[in-house]
């Protein structure tokens, strides 16, 4: 279980095909504090540590999040926002997030607001997620208040902390990243759907 409030970031160093898998090292300063079998959230996406050292760590993503996520599109130096598994007891801060990513989106606008930046993405939703007004979202790991939900999109605003300490400051239109709806509004949504 995660909350959606970005650590650190992680700097892809290589990316090896096996199979259908992708073997992703990452540089980061969290290295140090990782042990193999641990959970760490990339972009939102709960991926386990299979090798690690002082500098940095390696996961494996299998072809089931590579075809829901953007994992498979990442290149070497990209940045990737990184979340470490919370510990129970502390304090849920962003909102309850897996790191089961549910679909990728489209990044339509990114503007500077001055003093804060306003982001619309584009998703499909025949695939039956749904966002709410001031409702929580996770963008690439991010917990985000939505501030405008409509069929098959929405934006959210960010604070400049935000911007300046997880990936989206790389944001421009056609950027594809990672969606994680919230838990409680898909059982509602799947509850509705069944009755």
């Amino acid at each position: 279980m995660f909350t959606g409030i970005i650590e650190a970031f992680g700097t892809v160093k290589s990316l090896e095909k096996e199979s259908t898998n992708l073997h992703i090292t990452l540089e980061s300063d969290l290295a140090k504090t990782l042990k193999i079998d641990q959970s760490v959230a990339h972009n939102g996406v709960c991926l386990t540590v299979v090798a690690c050292d002082q500098k940095n760590y390696t996961v494996t993503a299998i072809e089931e999040t590579l075809l829901k996520s953007n994992i498979g599109t990442l290149q070497i130096n990209d940045l990737i926002n990184l979340e470490r598994a919370m510990k129970l007891g502390d304090r849920l801060d962003g909102h309850m997030v897996q790191g089961h990513v549910d679909q990728i989106a489209t990044c339509l606008q990114a503007e500077n607001k001055e003093g804060s930046w306003f982001y619309t993405f584009r998703y499909d939703s025949k695939k039956g997620n749904i966002t709410i007004e001031k409702g929580s979202i996770t963008v690439n790991g991010v917990s985000l208040t939505v501030v405008d939900s409509q069929k098959d999109h929405f934006s959210v605003a960010i604070i400049p902390y935000t911007y300046e300490h997880t990936n989206f400051h790389t944001f421009a239109p056609n950027k594809v990243v990672n969606l994680e709806f919230d838990l409680i509004g898909k059982y509602i949504a799947k509850l509705y759907t069944t009755s």
